[in-house]
């Protein structure tokens, strides 16, 4: 129900009017207006039940005089209605709903710009609000007050489907390109970058959009795997890469344009922390194929174009963005030691087996083995490789009774981006000796990413704190209103170290200021470590730790 054909509209009646008013203003319409249209407004609004559809659909706690002003401003000038303020939640967005479905000349910013005001206001209907809203009107109009609140929800859930349709309807009327647009910039901004979950709304537009785009997106998946495996035969028949080149050019246009219609739907799951499957998909086909391309026939040049590609494209899709992003490092890293591998690997290999091997047997009756090695790490029965591991932790913890010792038990922690091992010991020794290994063989891989990625100017989040190559952004927390950001560079900042903790904050203010955990988040001794090492050596980026 739109408001320009709401039976209040239509008889230029309020909420307010009692049955005797309705009928006269009826009656009154009907030498103007459609006298069956007139009358079938007469008994909506006359009928208790039908009365609340029409209540709902209208401007709830807005007055006469400020009603007729907001629906002359839809009627003469829409755009406008954009700044309208100091209305209810449900009768802005009725009349932005209303006021989208009017729109004159609009681009996909300004699609995009109403689906987000249209999507806040709803998300801030309270349906006891509402009702509170409503009574009040029906006490000064004479009709019984709604005392079933599931009524008054369902109505809410009509509106929802109402808008949804307006929003539709807008978008239809944009070419392809800009409705992919208007999409896309909804939904970023609704969720952050997918860092929040937005309103129901912006998740119904997305679900929408999904049966939309599957065929386009099914589709061009198909050409994307048909293009993988033509590279892949030309590069096994060892054609030229004068040939491959153009391929692997077309191949990475078609993976962004597909990534350009799938963007809103990797954010809008990234924000409900769901997994995208097709992207999962797609970032599985060529990444396989820049491993094939580099580990079976040493094409660096394409392996890293590809893998360059994928960090861009994907970057919405987390866990395909730091598994791309540890490859890209990768890449480098081989391309950098291959001449030095090449010329002493044996001995190399050999002395470095032998020192970050180490294992022990872990348990008092029923044992298990720890091991790690340059084969990975193993631990009940579980094999880790080195490099698959991002995130790591350790510590101790002291344990007392009336104040006497009684024993430290340590803990490790490892794992990947989906998963964790955790490991449980009682003796120091073999904790000291395999934190010493898991430091060489993963913590300094894990550093030296860290730096390469500030580098690149990639930020990375501790908890609450961001960190960047210039400095961190901490919270400054305030007692009675939302946590201030504050960043601070490196000369601003100090650093020290509490009960099982890292403190970082702020030189002249006490309330910014950030406090990690060794044994509950992930990385904070790699933090702490390119802190310390940063401040001995000096400068005001923490990538000077690189040399470069």
């Amino acid at each position: 129900m739109d408001l320009l054909e709401n039976p209040f509209h239509i008889l230029s009646a309020s909420p307010r009017d009692d049955r005797r008013r309705i009928m006269e203003l009826a009656d009154e319409r009907s030498l103007l207006l459609d006298s069956s249209a007139c009358m079938q407004a007469r008994s909506d609004l006359t009928n208790p039940r039908k009365r609340l559809s029409a209540e709902v659909a209208w401007l709830p706690g807005i007055g006469p005089k400020r009603a007729e002003d907001v629906l002359s401003i839809l009627e003469s000038s829409t755009s406008d209605l954009i700044d309208v303020d100091k209305l209810t939640s449900i009768a802005r967005a009725n009349l932005l709903a209303a006021g989208l479905s009017r729109l004159p000349n609009y681009t996909s910013d300004d699609v995009a710009e109403w689906i987000l005001e249209i999507a806040w206001a709803f998300d801030d209907i309270d349906p006891e609000d509402l009702r509170v809203i409503i009574n009040e009107e029906r006490v000064v109009s004479g009709f019984p007050e709604v005392i079933d609140l599931s009524n008054l929800e369902s109505e809410i859930q009509e509106r929802r489907r109402y808008y949804r349709q307006v929003i539709k309807s807008a978008l239809d009327k944009l070419s392809a390109k800009e409705l992919v647009e208007a999409v896309t910039v909804a939904v970023e901004s609704a969720t952050d970058d997918g860092e929040e979950h937005g309103p129901i709304l912006i998740d119904d537009l997305v679900d929408s959009y999904e049966v939309e785009a599957q065929e386009f997106l099914e589709k061009e998946e198909e050409n994307i795997r048909a293009l993988v495996e033509k590279i892949q035969a030309a590069v096994d028949e060892e054609q030229p890469d004068s040939v491959l080149n153009p391929m692997v050019n077309k191949l990475i246009q078609v993976v962004k344009n597909w990534d350009t219609v799938a963007q809103p739907i990797q954010v809008s799951t990234k924000s409900r922390g769901l997994d995208h499957e097709a992207s999962y998909r797609v970032a599985g086909l060529v990444r396989g194929l820049a491993i094939h391309m580099f580990n079976e026939h040493g094409k660096l040049d394409f392996s890293k174009q590809l893998t360059n590609m994928l960090q861009e494209v994907f970057a919405e899709v987390v866990e395909v963005a730091e598994r791309t992003a540890e490859d890209a490092d990768a890449l480098d890293e081989i391309a950098e030691q291959r001449a030095q591998l090449i010329e002493n690997a044996k001995n190399h290999a050999e002395e470095w087996r032998r020192e970050i091997t180490y294992e022990a047997d872990v348990g008092v009756i029923f044992k298990d083995k720890l091991r790690i090695s340059p084969e990975g790490i193993e631990w009940k029965g579980r094999h880790w490789a080195l490099d698959s591991i991002t995130r790591v932790r350790w510590g101790g913890t002291r344990h007392s009774v009336n104040g006497v010792p009684t024993g430290t038990t340590y803990h490790i922690f490892f794992g990947n981006d989906s998963d964790y091992a955790s490991i449980e010991l009682k003796k120091e020794v073999i904790y000291t000796n395999f934190i010493d290994r898991l430091w060489k063989t993963v913590g300094v891989r894990l550093l030296t990413e860290y730096l390469e990625g500030l580098q690149d100017g990639k930020k990375y989040r501790f908890g609450s704190a961001v960190l960047s190559d210039y400095g961190m952004e901490l919270e400054r927390k305030k007692l009675f209103s939302s946590n201030e950001r504050v960043f601070c560079r490196w000369r601003e900042l100090v650093i020290w170290n509490g009960a099982g903790v890292f403190c970082i904050g702020k030189k002249e203010d006490k309330k910014v200021v950030a406090a990690f955990s060794y044994q509950d988040e992930d990385n904070i001794h790699i933090l702490e470590a390119a802190i310390r090492m940063f401040w001995k050596r000096g400068g005001d980026r923490l990538s000077n730790l690189l040399g470069e």
